[in-house]
């Protein structure tokens, strides 16, 4: 069965990623973003060995996000950025291919110990099936 991965983020930690703390995020280190980096490469190597890898990636931070919309005219509604209603965003996926829920359920498990410095929240991993077509789908 096919499964997505989810890990959330919120703009201030990106910049936290970037070396600016906030109030919600503190600085990370040159060498904290890259064991970041080596956990996360480490991971998708592993997933790719196995087979069970179709699709893995970070996503850009929400400060180069655009929303488009419809008002009720139908005319299109753009807005660039963080939009004020939105506290977390995807910051990143994986689309894998598992056995059981068990497997994708210790994927994810392995995917929240990814090393942080101290002080930086730690985002729930969101596991989600994709949908076959199939007539139990729905």
């Amino acid at each position: 069965m096919k499964y997505l991965i989810m890990v959330q983020g919120t703009q201030a930690e990106y910049e936290g990623m970037a070396g600016k703390a906030s109030e919600t995020s503190p600085a990370w280190s040159e060498e904290e973003v890259q064991a970041v980096y080596a956990y996360m490469g480490a991971l998708n190597d592993d997933l790719a060995e196995t087979g069970e890898m179709i699709d893995g990636q970070g996503l850009a931070e929400p400060a180069r996000t655009r929303l488009v919309t419809v008002d009720a005219d139908g005319k299109p509604v753009i807005t660039d950025g963080p939009y004020g209603e939105t506290k977390e965003v995807l910051a990143g996926y994986w689309v894998l291919d598992c056995a059981s829920l068990e497997r994708v359920t210790e994927i994810a498990e392995h995917v929240s110990r990814c090393p942080q410095p101290e002080g930086a929240a730690r985002r729930a991993v969101v596991i989600r099936p994709i949908m076959d077509g199939s007539a139990g789908d729905c």
